[in-house]
Formats: C-alpha cells, structure tokens, sequence
C-alpha cells in the first residue's frame, strides 16, 4: 500500500519538493475528477465554495448574490456553502443531500467536484459521486477526530477504485491550529487503515481552514509548522484514470441500428477500452461468435480507427444476432467467459432490507437481466474493516458479498480491471428504486 505522509516528521523534503513543482512549466495536466466526503457536518460544501472562490473561477452576479445573502442573514463573511448546496431542502437544513457537481480550472488542471452527503442515509448518494472519481478529499473535523461516517466514506471510495485519498483536517481554526491535534488524527487515521492491506489507496494528510481559506489554496501564518503542500497543489499533482489505447477492447452494444425498409445493420455503443479499427476480428459475447469490423463511423464522419471513450457505430462483415447490452472484444482479448453466477461486492442503498431468494433487475453496462441473491457470503465490519460471517439481514449502508444468480449470462471482467465494465446496480423491479451498486469481483 503506497502512503505518503504529508507531516513535517516523515523525512521529506517538502520545502524542495514544493519549490521544484512551482517553478514547472504550466504544463496542461488534464482533467481531474474528484469529490469530497465525510461525516456531516466536517464542511464539504464550505470547503469547495472556497476552491471557487480563491480561484478566481465565480461570475460576478454569483458574488453579488453571496454578498446579499451574507448582508440579510447578518454575517460577516460569505457563506461558501451555498455555492454547492442547490436544492431548498439543503439551504433550510444546512447539509448536503444531493451530490453537487462544480467545475474550476488552475493553470495547471481542470477540474470536477463532486460534493457528496455526509448523512448516513444519503450514502448511496456517496456511492455515486466515487465510481467516476480520481481522487477524494475525505473531510475530518479537527474537533472530532475519526468517526463511523468517515471510515465509511474511505472504505467505499476504496472499493469503488478511487486511488488516491487526501485526508484533510478541517476547522483547524476551531483547535488553535494545534499541531499536535492534526498528528493525533492522522496517526488515528493510519493505525484503521492499517488494519485493511486490501484497501488499495495513496493517502495524503493536510491540516486545513476552508471557512478562513488556509492551507486550501494559499498558505497560511498559522500552520507554518506544516511545510506540506496545500490541498490545490495535491490535486493539480493527482493522478487521473487516463484512457488507454493500449487495453483490451470492450465495447458494450447500446443500440442496434436497423431502419425500416433497409438491409443496413449497424452497432452504435461507447468504446470504454482500449481502440477498434477497420479489419478487426471481433468476437460478440455472450454468443461467442466471431466476425471482422467492415466500417466505422463517429457521427456521421467515416474512420478507419475509433479510441478509448468516442462513441461509434459499426458495421460487421457477417450477420450475427446481436442485442442491446452484448459486449464487443477483440479475438485474442475476450473477458472472462460469460456466467450466470457469480461473486460480487456490493453497497446495499435500499431503504428496505435485501430480501433472498427475491428477484431484482441487475444493469451492467447496457446489459439487463434479472437476477436472484443466492446467498450473503460476508459482511464487510467498517470498525475493523474485517469480513465477517453474514447477519441475519442486509440493511441501508451495509457492504456485503454476495453470490448471484442471473437469468441470461454476464459478461463481465473485474471491477479491479475496468470500472464500467465490472459494475453493476441492482433494481427493484416494483418501485424502480436502485437498491445496490454492486462489483464484480472486488476485494
């Protein structure tokens, strides 16, 4: 497991380091996706209305509008929060509900940020926000230390492949700025996430002020005893999921193109891996069979080669019987055989209890199928991080392995390996309401 720690005790020098990425070219980095998490209340939204603010990245009437609502509600600086937290419910409670995306560039980088809840029983929301990010900025209240929703949170962003996660100690303003409190979270922090080498992530730790902006993205006086970078200068470095040409093909059939009165058939889907060209031998799967890719088109433009996340639509050398939902492979790079059971992690969302032996719809990529819980192999412990013998019920916000069984075959590789592609959500059937965002294979 890669860490690195951010504190001034660790034996790096960051006053070089941080020198060196200063003085670097303004390089384009790409775009980063990242969100931010934690229990409630640890200042996720106050947070992000800081990044917009001292990034310059906010029009006019957006400042007009903040300073209006600071002079009516009597307060002496702006509140941030509000730049994240849009629907009436949140500006009347004060917490985030839905997930908030928010869009800010530096010279560097462009950005996403996805601002998640921090009520346990908006977790699924969570879960959303964390199976498109790069990184996450898990939140902690320097007053309360590590809590439940904060294991939580850290344990779900690992499983669902976010790799790098910055711990960033907020409200350090509230403790005198103590040093001492900052080391104290983080050595809480890294003897829980000791207990996990599963847990696969890169983890920074940073002391901060988002309500006064320190350490968010200018420096400040008061923490002149951490010479670590700031949080904008951790993700203008992160690491993003960067497309790869060079990866298996996989291809998921949204749409199968026949116009009345034509003999043209046609395959229209995303390539969420890896290339396709013209004269590629291709294998469909389930079905197993086989053809050679005759044309390409992006649009309504002819290419002779298509990459990693463009949209296309193909056309085969053979009439093979293909529907929505299939998946498209190179010969030579197939996934794993197609199955109708297997093994998966799952987050349970449902405000209901899983129910064995009931019948759900399971949507993977655009596949649909019904399928049935065979059986709860483990529980997955958020204190000790342990997968413990299965209880006698799966409720909202449990993480849990489970052994399913579909009614047509999956084909599906690892959540490990390709995110779109090992993913999958569970449906009830009855009301509609996505009960499980599952992994195919994950530990």
């Amino acid at each position: 497991m890669a860490r690195g720690d951010a504190v001034d005790n660790d034996g790096r020098n960051h006053d070089d380091e941080r020198d060196e990425f200063s003085n670097a070219p303004h390089e384009d980095l790409g775009v980063l996706r990242f969100l931010t998490c934690g229990s409630v209340d640890d200042g996720k939204s106050t947070l992000i209305g800081r990044l917009l603010f001292d990034t310059k990245a906010l029009l006019s009437d957006t400042l007009a509008h903040l300073e209006r609502n600071a002079q009516r509600r009597g307060l002496s600086a702006l509140d941030l929060s509000l730049l994240t937290d849009g629907l009436l419910a949140e500006r009347e409670q004060g917490i985030t509900i839905d997930v908030a995306y928010r869009y800010f560039a530096t010279a560097r980088r462009k950005f996403i940020i996805a601002d998640s809840p921090g009520h346990v029983q908006y977790t699924r929301n969570m879960v959303t926000a964390a199976s498109t990010a790069d990184a996450a900025v898990l939140l902690v209240d320097a007053r309360k230390g590590i809590l439940a929703q904060t294991r939580r949170h850290a344990t779900i962003a690992g499983l669902l492949g976010v790799r790098h996660l910055i711990v960033a100690v907020n409200k350090m303003d509230l403790v005198g700025f103590s040093s001492e409190r900052f080391a104290q979270i983080v050595q809480q922090f890294r003897a829980w996430l000791e207990r996990e080498p599963q847990l696969h992530v890169q983890v920074d730790c940073i002391p901060l002020s988002a309500l006064d902006g320190a350490n968010v993205v200018d420096r400040d006086d008061r923490l002149t005893w951490f010479d670590g970078p700031t949080l904008i200068e951790l993700l203008e470095r992160a690491p993003a999921h960067e497309a790869d040409a060079q990866a298996p093909l996989r291809l998921p059939v949204q749409w199968v193109c026949r116009p009345s009165q034509s003999d043209f058939r046609g395959y229209a889907g995303r390539i969420e891996s890896g290339s396709l060209a013209v004269g590629d031998e291709i294998i469909v799967f389930p079905c197993g069979r086989r053809s050679v890719v005759r044309g390409l088109a992006i649009g309504t433009l002819a290419r002779d080669r298509a990459l990693t996340g463009q949209s296309v639509l193909l056309t085969l050398a053979d009439e093979i019987d293909i529907s929505r939902g299939d998946l498209l492979a190179k010969v030579g790079e197939e996934p794993p055989s197609a199955t109708s059971r297997f093994e998966a992690t799952v987050c349970w969302l449902g405000p209901q209890p899983l129910e064995a032996q009931r019948e759900y719809l399971l949507l993977q990529a655009a596949r649909q199928t019904r399928v049935r819980i065979g059986a709860v192999a483990s529980h997955l412990d958020i204190e000790s991080l342990q997968w413990q013998s299965a209880g006698a019920r799966v409720q909202a916000n449990d993480i849990v392995r489970l052994q399913l069984a579909t009614q047509t075959p999956v084909s599906a590789d690892s959540y490990d390996r390709f995110r779109s592609i090992g993913s999958f959500i569970l449906v009830d059937p009855a009301t509609n309401d996505t009960v499980a965002a599952g992994m195919v294979g994950a530990r």
